[in-house]
């Protein structure tokens, strides 16, 4: 039970730096100090998506983090807060292909006429990461019957499944000194076109394309299948060579005592 632990702590170390540096920014710095709703996202950051990954305040709204007189100013690139109708390419400049695919939906096609957008779903500052846990009769039935969505999640949760099991599976065979590299591209590319899939909001279109991403997903199962085939052969022979090593030494020592007592009734005789 102490590896959770220590991976849990190993994290904490490596993230430490991305946190400090984010809250070491004049933004941070400027709203931690404040009340109410300027205050909040010094409070909702920390636990995001974004700060896992080390995107601060100016990635998203731009201008100089480093200087008080320049942070908000339009010639450092501040960019401020978007309008709702601004939120999605807003968003979209990280994640364009999840533009694109929201913006081909029926979401995005009622944007602007109460139609949810990405801060919606995602959250603005506290922003969540795409997952099946997003689409829920709490979130979804805010707008609409939640029985289209829960159709889309069923149709999604075997591909979902799939992805986590594979890696786990690249997780073990890389701390056991396997080069998973390739495996693990394979599969973040898969899951990438998987979670553009959650914007579709089409059910026929997540069936038709989650089969073409199971179809990449079986293709590195397999890999880690011949992978863990050959491990097993290593041990099955390496096992086998330590038998019969075990069996010479027996032999040796048996063969060793005998020629002790031979020598022994010589002597006596």
């Amino acid at each position: 039970m102490r590896y959770p632990s220590i991976f849990c702590a190993l994290l904490l170390i490596l993230l430490l730096p991305l946190l400090a540096a984010a809250q070491n920014t004049v933004c941070f710095q400027c709203h931690s100090g404040l009340d109410g709703t300027l205050a909040a996202p010094t409070k909702e950051w920390p636990g995001s998506i974004h700060a896992e990954n080390g995107i601060s305040c100016h990635d998203c709204h731009g201008g100089d983090a480093t200087d008080f007189a320049l942070a908000m100013s339009p010639a450092s690139g501040f960019l401020g807060v978007p309008g709702e109708g601004e939120i999605p390419a807003f968003c979209g400049r990280c994640h364009p292909g999840v533009l694109e695919d929201y913006r081909a939906s029926v979401h995005g096609a009622a944007l602007g006429a109460g139609g949810p957008h990405c801060a919606t779903c995602h959250g603005n500052h506290a922003v969540r990461k795409a997952s099946l846990d997003l689409i829920n009769p709490q979130d979804c039935g805010r707008c609409h019957d939640y029985a289209r969505a829960e159709n889309i999640r069923a149709a999604m949760q075997e591909t979902d499944a799939r992805i986590v099991g594979l890696q786990s599976d690249l997780g073990r065979l890389h701390r056991i000194g396997i080069a998973t590299e390739g495996m693990e591209g394979q599969v973040f590319s898969a899951r990438n076109s998987f979670h553009r899939l959650f914007h579709t909001v089409d059910i026929q279109t997540v069936r038709q394309k989650t089969t073409a991403i199971q179809e990449e997903l079986e293709k590195v199962r397999q890999q880690v299948a011949d992978v863990e085939a050959e491990l097993s052969r290593r041990k099955i022979w390496g096992g086998g060579a330590i038998g019969l090593l075990l069996l010479v030494g027996c032999l040796a020592l048996v063969l060793h005592r005998s020629y002790l007592e031979t020598g022994s009734r010589n002597t006596d005789e």
